[in-house]
C-alpha cells in the first residue's frame, strides 16, 4: 500500500528536477542583470547558511533531549523532518534566485514567456515541498510501523517551520520598510531603484520570506496534517493499517494531479494571468476529486460507509476553494475592500490605517464561517476522523498552491532586475503585471495556509484528547473549572505576544535600515544623480545580523509554553491551552495577512495612476499603510501558522512526561 506514495513521491521529485532543467537552459541577459541577480542571490544563500547552521545547533541540542526521555526513533525523526523542511526551502529559494533574472529577461518576449518562466520556477519548489515530504512520512511509516514514532518527524518539521517564518518574516519585512520608508517617501525614488541602498536587502528578503519560509511552513502543515491523520486513523480504528495509509494514498493522488494540472497553466487570450493561475488550480482539483473517490471505493474497508470519508475530502476542497476566493476578495485590486482603503488614503496615513485595519477584521468572517462548516459537515459524515480527512484534502493540494505563491517572489525579483537594470518600458510593464498578480497569489496562499493549519491544529488537538484516553487520563473540558479557564487565557494570551516580538523586531530592525539608508545619501551625495554607487552590503548585513539574533526569543517561547503550562498546571489546563491558541492564532493570522495584503494592494491601485497616482499626497499616505502592513502579512501573520502546530506537536510528543510529572 506505501508503494503508491512514495512512488507519487518520486514522480514530484522527478518533475521538480526537469523542471529545474529546463529553467537552467534559458537566456540570463544582459551582463548587469547576470550581476544583479547574483548579488540577490549571494545575500539570500548567505543568510539561509547562517540561519541553518544556528538552526543546526538548536536540532542537535533537542534531538539529543528526544533520545535520552523519548526513544531513538523519535529524535531519528526529529532530525529528518528538520533537514527535509531545511532542504525543501533551500532547494526552492535556489531555483528562485535563479528564475528571477530569467523571468526578466524573458519578459522581453512578452507576457506569456514570463509567465512561463517564472511559473515552472515556482513550481520547483511546490513540487519539492510536498514530494520530499510525502516521501518523509511515507519512508518512517515503512520503517518503524507505529505512527506515535513518526510525531518526532512533524515536529521536526515544524521546528524548522517556525524558524523560517520568524528568521526570514523579520529579514524580509526590516529590509522592505527600511527602503520604502526613505526611498518611497522621503526622496521620492521608484520601489527597486538602484540608488536606494537597501534595494538588495529588500529583493533577498522577498526570498528568504516569501520562498523559503512559506516552503519550509506548507512543508510542515503538510508532514504534521498527514501525521496527525494517520495517528488518530491508528487511535480510533484500533491500529488498523488501512486507516493509517488511507491520508497518504490521498496525498500520492493529489501529487499527480497537482502535476497534471501545471500543464494547463497557460495564458489565455484575454491575458488574464490569475485566470491561468486558478485553472491549473481548478483542473488539479478535478483530477484529484476523481482518484479521491475511485480510492475510496475500492480501498476503504474500515468504516461501514467509504463513500462518506470521500464526502469528507470533498468538503476539503470545497474549503480551499472557499478559501481562495475569500482571501483573493479582501486582497485583490479589484474589489471593494482594497479600493476603500486607496480612497481613504486620499485623507491622510491615519484613515489609511484605521480602514486598513477595518478590513483586516472584517476578513476574519467569512474564512472562521467557512472553516466552522467544513468541521461540521465532515464531523456529521465521518466523526473526528472525517475532520482528519477534510484537512488532508486541503493539504492535498500544496503542490500547485505552493507553485503559485513561490511564482510571486520570482516575479517581484525580475521587476527589481528589470528596474535597476534600465530595461525597457515594455519589459517593466510585463513584470509589474506579473508582479501585481503575485502579489495577490501570496495572500491567496498564506489564506489557504491559514485555514489548513486550523483544521490541522483541531486534528492534533484530537489527538491529544484521544492519547490521553488511551494513557487512561479522562479529561472533561468543563469552562466552570478555572484551570480550563486559566488554559483558555493563556492560549489566547500566546500568539499576541509571539505577534508582539516579532512586529517589535521588525520595526527595530527597519529603524536601523532607514538610518543607514539616510547616512548612505547624505554621505554619499553622488548617489542621487548616479554618480556614485551604494553600499548594498551594509544594508544586507544589518538585517541578516539582526534577524539571526531575534529569531529565537520567539521560538523558545512556542517550545517552553506548552511544557511549561503541562507540568505546572496539568493535562487539563494544556488541553485548554491548545484550543485558546487554535482560535486566537486563527483570528490574528487571517487578519493580519488579510489585512496586510489589502494594504500593499491599495499601495499599487494608486502607483496604476488611480487617485493621484505615484508622488502624491494620497501615495505617501498608502507607502505608509503599507510599512505597517508589510509585518503583519510577510512576518507575524504567516509565522502564527508554525506557532500553532509547534505547541500542539510539542504537547503530543511530551504527554507521557507531562502526565507523569504535573504538579497538579
Amino acid at each position: 500500500m506505501l508503494a503508491f506514495p512514495i512512488v507519487a513521491s518520486g514522480l514530484a521529485i522527478g518533475f521538480a528536477i526537469f523542471l529545474i532543467l529546463e529553467i537552467s537552459k534559458l537566456d540570463t541577459g544582459t551582463p548587469k542583470m547576470q550581476s544583479i541577480a547574483a548579488a540577490i542571490k549571494e545575500g539570500a544563500m548567505a543568510y539561509l547558511n547562517k540561519q541553518y547552521q544556528v538552526v543546526s545547533i538548536f536540532a542537535v541540542i533537542i534531538a539529543v533531549i528526544l533520545y535520552f526521555v523519548l526513544n531513538w526513533q523519535t529524535a531519528v525523526g526529529f532530525l529528518a523532518g528538520a533537514f527535509l523542511s531545511a532542504l525543501a526551502g533551500y532547494i526552492g529559494m535556489s531555483i528562485s534566485v535563479r528564475a528571477n533574472v530569467r523571468t526578466a529577461q524573458a519578459a522581453s518576449k512578452g507576457l506569456k514567456a514570463a509567465l512561463a518562466v517564472a511559473f515552472k520556477g515556482g513550481a520547483v519548489t511546490g513540487m519539492f515541498v510536498v514530494g520530499l515530504a510525502l516521501l518523509g512520512v511515507s519512508v518512517f511509516y515503512l520503517l518503524f510501523g507505529d505512527p506515535l514514532l513518526i510525531i518526532g518527524f512533524g515536529f521536526g518539521a515544524s521546528l524548522i517551520s517556525l524558524f523560517a517564518r520568524v528568521g526570514g518574516g523579520i529579514y524580509t519585512k526590516a529590509a522592505d520598510v527600511g527602503a520604502d520608508l526613505v526611498g518611497k517617501i522621503e526622496k521620492g525614488i521608484p520601489e527597486d531603484d538602484p540608488r536606494n541602498p537597501a534595494v538588495i536587502a529588500d529583493n533577498v528578503g522577498d526570498n528568504v520570506g516569501d520562498c523559503a519560509g512559506m516552503a519550509a511552513d506548507l512543508f510542515e502543515t503538510y508532514a504534521v496534517t498527514a501525521i496527525s491523520a494517520m495517528l488518530l486513523g491508528f487511535l480510533l480504528f484500533n491500529g488498523a493499517q488501512e486507516a493509517v495509509v488511507y491520508p497518504l494514498l490521498l496525498g500520492a493522488a493529489a501529487i499527480i494531479a497537482s502535476v497534471v494540472g501545471t500543464f494547463f497553466i497557460q495564458l489565455p487570450s484575454n491575458k488574464n494571468i490569475m485566470f491561468a493561475l486558478y485553472k491549473g488550480v481548478i483542473v488539479s482539483g478535478i483530477i484529484a476529486i476523481i482518484l479521491f473517490f475511485v480510492i475510496t471505493n475500492y480501498f476503504v474497508n474500515f468504516v461501514s460507509a467509504p463513500i462518506n470519508l470521500f464526502y469528507s475530502a470533498l468538503i476539503g476542497f470545497l474549503v480551499t476553494f472557499a478559501m481562495i476566493v475569500i482571501t483573493e476578495y479582501f486582497t485583490s485590486k479589484k474589489f471593494r475592500p482594497v479600493l476603500k482603503i486607496a480612497k481613504a488614503s486620499q485623507t491622510g496615513a491615519a484613515t489609511n490605517l484605521i480602514t486598513g485595519l477595518a478590513v483586516g477584521m472584517e476578513s476574519t468572517f467569512w474564512p472562521v464561517l467557512v472553516i466552522s462548516f467544513g468541521i461540521l459537515v465532515s464531523y456529521w459524515f465521518a466523526g473526528l476522523y472525517g475532520i482528519a480527512i477534510a484537512a488532508v484534502s486541503m493539504l492535498s493540494f500544496t503542490g500547485i498552491i505552493v507553485a503559485i505563491d513561490s511564482y510571486g517572489p520570482i516575479t517581484d525579483n525580475a521587476g527589481g532586475i528589470a528596474e535597476m537594470s534600465n530595461l525597457s518600458s515594455a519589459v517593466r510593464r510585463v513584470t509589474d503585471a506579473l508582479d501585481a498578480v503575485g502579489n495577490t497569489t501570496k495572500a491567496v496562499t498564506k489564506g489557504y495556509a491559514i485555514g489548513s493549519a486550523a483544521l490541522a491544529a483541531l486534528v492534533l488537538f484530537a489527538s491529544y484528547t484521544q492519547e490521553l484516553s488511551q494513557r487512561g487520563v479522562q479529561v472533561a473540558f468543563d469552562l466552570s473549572d478555572p484551570l480550563i479557564l486559566v488554559g483558555l487565557f493563556l492560549g489566547a494570551l500566546l500568539p499576541f505576544v509571539f505577534s508582539s516580538m516579532l512586529m517589535l523586531a521588525v520595526g527595530k530592525t527597519a529603524f536601523e535600515v532607514v538610518n543607514e539608508v539616510r547616512r548612505q545619501f547624505k554621505q554619499i551625495p553622488g548617489i542621487m544623480k548616479f554618480k556614485a554607487k551604494p553600499d548594498y552590503a551594509k544594508a544586507v548585513s544589518i538585517v541578516t545580523s539582526a534577524a539571526l539574533k531575534k529569531m529565537a526569543l520567539p521560538v523558545l517561547l512556542a517550545v517552553l509554553a506548552p511544557l511549561m503550562v503541562g507540568i505546572f498546571l496539568g493535562v487539563k489546563t494544556l488541553g485548554a491551552l491548545l484550543v485558546g491558541t487554535i482560535i486566537s492564532g486563527l483570528l490574528l493570522a487571517i487578519q493580519m495577512t488579510s489585512g496586510g495584503a489589502a494594504w500593499d494592494n491599495a499601495k499599487k491601485y494608486i502607483e496604476d495612476g488611480n487617485l493621484g497616482g505615484k508622488g502624491s499626497d494620497t501615495h505617501k499616505a498608502a507607502v505608509v499603510g503599507d510599512t505597517v502592513g508589510d509585518p503583519f502579512k510577510d512576518t507575524a501573520g504567516p509565522a502564527l501558522n508554525p506557532l500553532i502546530k509547534v505547541v500542539n506537536m510539542i504537547s503530543l510528543l511530551f504527554i507521557g512526561l507531562i502526565v507523569a510529572n504535573a504538579l497538579i
